[in-house]
C-alpha cells in the first residue's frame, strides 16, 4: 500500500513537473533574409538548444527588411534580424524595439562591384550606382563617401535591390553596383569588372544584430534569456564542428545559401559572435563599439533623412541585461 501511495505520488509530481515546464515554454517569431550571418539562428533551432530553455523559435525568411519591420510593427513578429543601423530607421517612440544580441559582422561580405579602370571611391564621381536605398547598402557607401568627403550628390543613384543591381552590372546595364555575397564571388569568376572595394576594408560597420519588440522583452524575459542562452551555446558548437554545423545551417537557411560548399564560402565573408564577442561589442555602453556605431547609424541616416528618433541614445536601441555584462 505504501510503495503504491509512493507511486501514485510520484506519477501526481511528473504530471505537475510537465505541466510547469508546458506553462513557461515560450514561443518567439523571428523574421529575416536570406543571410549566412544568420545561420547560428538556424543552429540553435535545430539542436534543440532553444528548447532546452523552453523555448520554441519560429524563423522566417522576409527577404525585405522592411516588409519584416512592418510585420513587427503589427505584432505579427516578435523580433527581426537585420543590421544595427537599419534598426535605427524603424525605432519611434510608439515603435519600441531593442537589440538583445549581435549575431555577426560582415568581412568582405559586402563590396561594390565596378569596371576595372575604377581604382577609387573618388573615381566614382558623374557615374551610375545601383544600390538598395534604406538598406545597409546605403549606409555604407554614404559612408565610403563621406570619408573622400563626397555626397550620394556626386553620384547618379539608382535604387535597386543588391540582388538586381548585382544583375544590372552583370548584364551591363549598369556600371556600378553595390550588393552582397554570392555576387562578388559571381563577378570575380566571370571576370567581370573588379571588387572596388569590401567590408573586410571596413571593420565593425556592418553589424548584424536580433532586435526584439520591448512589450515582448518586457513580458517574456525569461524567453530571452532562454534565446540568448542558445546561441551562445551554438556559437561553441560552431568553434567545435565547423563542418557539420556548416551542414545544419546551410539546409536551416536555404534559398542561395542550401549547398554546405556555397554557405562555408559565404561564411568566409562574416566573423560570428558568440559569448566573448557580445561583451567585447556591447561593453562601454554609449562609449564602447556598439554605442559608437549607433551614433554613426544616427549620423549617416540623420543627413539622408531616414531617422525618426533624431536623439537616439544606445539605452534607446540596446538591451544588454541578457548578455551577462
Amino acid at each position: 500500500m505504501k510503495f503504491v501511495t509512493v507511486l501514485k505520488a510520484t506519477v501526481a509530481g511528473l504530471a505537475l513537473l510537465t505541466a510547469a515546464s508546458a506553462a513557461h515554454a515560450g514561443t518567439m517569431k523571428l523574421g529575416m533574409t536570406t543571410w549566412v550571418g544568420y545561420g547560428p539562428l538556424f543552429l540553435a533551432r535545430d539542436l534543440g538548444y532553444f528548447e532546452e530553455g523552453g523555448l520554441e523559435v519560429d524563423l522566417q525568411i522576409v527577404e525585405d527588411h522592411a516588409y519584416a519591420m512592418a510585420a513587427e510593427a503589427a505584432g505579427e513578429l516578435d523580433g527581426d534580424a537585420g543590421t544595427l543601423d537599419e534598426i535605427l530607421q524603424y525605432r519611434t517612440k510608439d515603435f519600441c524595439t531593442k537589440t538583445v544580441y549581435a549575431l555577426d559582422d560582415s568581412h568582405g561580405g559586402d563590396g561594390i562591384l565596378a569596371p576595372t579602370d575604377v581604382k577609387s571611391i573618388a573615381d566614382l564621381k558623374g557615374m551610375e550606382v545601383a544600390m538598395n536605398e534604406g538598406s545597409v547598402s546605403q549606409f555604407w557607401f554614404d559612408i565610403l563617401l563621406k570619408r573622400e568627403g563626397m555626397t550620394e550628390a556626386d553620384v547618379v543613384v539608382t535604387n535597386m535591390s543588391a540582388d538586381d543591381a548585382a544583375a544590372a552590372f552583370m548584364a551591363d546595364r549598369i556600371p556600378v553596383a553595390i550588393t552582397w555575397e554570392p555576387h562578388l564571388t559571381l563577378a570575380k569568376k566571370a571576370n567581370k569588372g573588379h571588387v572596388l572595394i569590401d567590408s573586410s576594408q571596413t571593420p565593425g560597420v556592418i553589424v548584424d544584430v536580433l532586435s526584439l519588440r520591448c512589450d515582448y522583452i518586457e513580458n517574456h524575459p525569461e524567453d530571452v534569456k532562454a534565446l540568448v542562452a542558445g546561441l551562445y551555446k551554438a556559437h561553441e558548437y560552431l568553434k567545435a564542428n565547423q563542418d557539420e554545423a556548416y551542414k545544419i545551417m546551410a539546409k536551416g537557411v536555404g534559398g542561395w545559401l542550401e549547398d554546405p560548399k556555397d554557405f562555408a564560402d559565404a561564411a568566409s565573408g562574416v566573423n560570428f559572435y558568440g559569448k566573448e564577442r557580445n561583451l567585447e561589442f556591447f561593453k562601454g555602453n554609449a562609449d564602447g563599439e556598439a554605442g559608437k556605431l549607433i551614433m554613426l547609424g544616427r549620423e549617416i541616416w540623420g543627413e539622408a533623412g531616414k531617422v525618426k528618433m533624431k536623439d537616439i541614445t544606445f539605452d534607446d536601441a540596446i538591451d544588454a541585461s541578457f548578455l551577462g555584462l
